[in-house]
């Protein structure tokens, strides 16, 4: 039988870990309101061609859609931690990268934007590396 203060054991984040959770739930709050975002623009809470879907020109048509669904969808996958939230959240920074940096005389330039999506695929790599080498140095510790 297994001891029951064994089983019972909560299992210790260590630092990075935890740090890298605290860039998950940071980062799936940006994805809600980006989300939220798009979906104002494709819903026309405002005046003007490009704040409709109906009115907007294709190339926002093609963009904002998938964006309007992936974005909230990151969010979740971020917010708890599931393995295929940073992936979405990679797709949906790819697509802005590729929008606002390879097409600004379409969707016009955001340069921040691009910056923190580029800040934030570093610190998510460093982290994951980190924890990485720690596991493994651990493991060759222990055996």
């Amino acid at each position: 039988m297994i001891d029951d203060r064994v089983a019972q054991a909560p299992v210790q984040q260590s630092p990075l870990e935890y740090a890298l959770e605290l860039l998950h739930r940071a980062v799936a709050l940006s994805c809600l309101i980006q989300g939220t975002a798009y979906w104002v623009r494709l819903m026309g809470f405002f005046e003007g061609a490009e704040w409709r879907f109906d009115l907007m020109s294709p190339h926002w048509q093609v963009a904002a859609a998938p964006l309007a669904v992936l974005f909230p969808f990151a969010a979740v996958g971020l917010w708890t931690l599931a393995s295929w939230g940073p992936v979405i959240w990679f797709i949906c920074a790819l697509a802005e990268i590729i929008m606002y940096g390879l097409f600004p005389e379409l969707y016009g330039t955001r340069s921040l934007l691009i910056a923190l999506h580029g800040l934030i695929a570093v610190c998510y790599a460093v982290l994951r590396l980190a924890i990485h080498i720690r596991r493994r140095r651990s493991d060759v510790n222990r055996g």
